[in-house]
C-alpha cells in the first residue's frame, strides 16, 4: 500500500511539475580543480555557464588548494572518487598521475592545443599554459633580480613569499626551476635562497595575497601576473623581473577520471575545453595563456609582458623518479638554523 500511495503521489506531483522529468534526466558532472579557478573572479563561472548552455548538465566544480593538492586528493580517493574530470594538473605531475591507473585515454582530438617546445599526450589535455616568474612591487623594488642567481643569493632584507611544492603546481616548478639551473648545487642554492624567504603558503592565492597586501615585496608567479594589474586595475606598478638562465613553463592540463560517473559527458567538457567558450576564459580570469583560438584578440597588455628568451621544461618521467628526493632536499635546506 506504501508503494502504491508513493506511486500515486509521484503522478501527481509531475502533472504539477513538468519539468521535474527535465530534472531528472540532467546530468550533473563532477569537476575536481584549483581554488584559484572556481573562485569568482577565476574561469570557473563563466565555464560552467558556457558549457551548461550546450550539454543538458550541471557542472560542479570541487576545489582545493592548489595542483599538487589535487593529485594527493585523487590518491586518497582512489578509484571510489566522485570526479569525472581533473582539472589544473600540470605536465611536472602527468607520469605520477598516470602511475596511479586513475586516468583513462581521452580519446580528444587535442591538435588545436599549441603551446611553446609542443606538449602531445593521450591521456591529459593542455589548455593553458604561463612562465614562472618573480613579480615585483617596483614602489618598494627598485633593482629587481636578473637572474635565479641574483634572486638566491641577493640581499635577504628584501623578502619574496613562495609555494610549497608539495601542494602547490607553482612551488614545485620553482623546485624543478631551481634544480634546472642549478644542477647537484640545488641544495646549496635553497640554503643561502631560504634567506630571502618570508613564508611558504600552501597554495598560490595565499601567496599572492600576501603580496598584493603589501606584506611582502616580491612573490612567485607568473609572467602573464602584470596583465592583470594592467588591464583590471590599470596599473602597471607590478612588474615581472626577466631573469637571463631563463623561465620554467608551466602547462595546465585536463584529465578523464577511468572510473568517472558520467564518461560520455566528461570526454564533451574535455574536447569544450579547446574551444572559445573555455578558451576565452583563460586570459582575463586564470591569467594565463590560451593554448587555442579566442573569440577575440587578446588586449594590449599581453602584448607587453616579459618574453622569456629560454624555456626550461622537464621530461615528466624525470620528475615522478626524482620528485621525492627533489622535495626531501628542498625541506633540509629549508629547515637548517
Amino acid at each position: 500500500m506504501r508503494r502504491r500511495l508513493f506511486l500515486n503521489s509521484l503522478v501527481a506531483a509531475s502533472l504539477f511539475l513538468p519539468g521535474l522529468a527535465i530534472a531528472q534526466d540532467r546530468q550533473e558532472l563532477t569537476v575536481y580543480t584549483y581554488e584559484s579557478f572556481v573562485s569568482e573572479w577565476g574561469p570557473g563561472p563563466k565555464v560552467k555557464e558556457a558549457f551548461e548552455k550546450v550539454c543538458n548538465c550541471t557542472v560542479n566544480f570541487v576545489g582545493v588548494a592548489d595542483g599538487v593538492a589535487l593529485l594527493n586528493r585523487l590518491k586518497l580517493e582512489g578509484a571510489g572518487s566522485k570526479a569525472d574530470v581533473v582539472v589544473g594538473l600540470d605536465t611536472n605531475l602527468v607520469a605520477e598521475a598516470k602511475q596511479t591507473g586513475l586516468f583513462d585515454v581521452s580519446g580528444i582530438d587535442a591538435s588545436a592545443a599549441k603551446v611553446p617546445g609542443g606538449y602531445t599526450d593521450d591521456v591529459f589535455i593542455p589548455y593553458d599554459y604561463g612562465h614562472f616568474a618573480v613579480i615585483y612591487d617596483t614602489q618598494t623594488v627598485k633593482s629587481p633580480p636578473t637572474s635565479l642567481k641574483d634572486l638566491v643569493e641577493g640581499d635577504p632584507s628584501q623578502k619574496i613569499v613562495i609555494q610549497d611544492p608539495r601542494t602547490s603546481t607553482p612551488g614545485l616548478g620553482l623546485l624543478l626551476w631551481v634544480k634546472s639551473v642549478y644542477g647537484d648545487k640545488a641544495p646549496e642554492a635553497w640554503e643561502k635562497f631560504r634567506k630571502r624567504i618570508l613564508t611558504v603558503t600552501p597554495g598560490w592565492s595565499e601567496s599572492y595575497g600576501l603580496f598584493t597586501k603589501g606584506e611582502v615585496p616580491m612573490v612567485l608567479s607568473y609572467t602573464t601576473s602584470p596583465a592583470y594589474h594592467m588591464v583590471a586595475e590599470k596599473t602597471d606598478r607590478y612588474q615581472a623581473a626577466a631573469f637571463s638562465e631563463g623561465h620554467y613553463i608551466q602547462i595546465e592540463v585536463s584529465g578523464l577520471l577511468k572510473n568517472a560517473p558520467h564518461k560520455e559527458l566528461a570526454k564533451q567538457f574535455l574536447a569544450f575545453t579547446l574551444t572559445s567558450g573555455f578558451q576565452d576564459a583563460i586570459p582575463e580570469n586564470n591569467w594565463m595563456m590560451p593554448v587555442a583560438a579566442t573569440s577575440k584578440p587578446l588586449q594590449e597588455a599581453f602584448s607587453k609582458l616579459v618574453v622569456p628568451q629560454k624555456t626550461f621544461l622537464m621530461d615528466p618521467e624525470e620528475v615522478a623518479r626524482n620528485r621525492k628526493a627533489w622535495i626531501d632536499e628542498w625541506l633540509a635546506a629549508m629547515s637548517m638554523n
